[in-house]
């Protein structure tokens, strides 16, 4: 991904709420199925890692990246944004 995709990513993710919450069982099979579902439905989502995940932030982002091939746009604290193309439907025409 391009520097210029990514601003443009990072632009369109400070408006968006966090639409899933990953709590203190971290990473789990359900999480991993629910981001993949979010974003063939919406291509750049949002995440929220609350407070009593006592795994790093980075570390989650990566490996949520590599189960669902999946881009890291940003990590900000404890929010995560993620990218995928959509293989059905496209909803966000990048930059060249």
């Amino acid at each position: 991904m391009k520097s210029r995709q990514r601003a443009y990513l990072k632009s369109l993710a400070m408006t968006m709420e966090p639409i899933l919450q990953i709590g203190k069982s971290s990473l789990t099979p359900e999480i991993t199925e629910a981001v993949n579902e979010a974003l063939e439905a919406r291509e750049l989502i949002k995440i929220n890692v609350l407070k009593n995940c006592l795994d790093d932030t980075r570390m989650i982002a990566e490996a949520l990246a590599e189960r669902t091939r999946s881009q890291v746009v940003q990590v900000i604290g404890k929010k995560i944004v993620l990218y995928r193309e959509s293989r059905t439907k496209k909803k966000i025409e990048l930059p060249k």
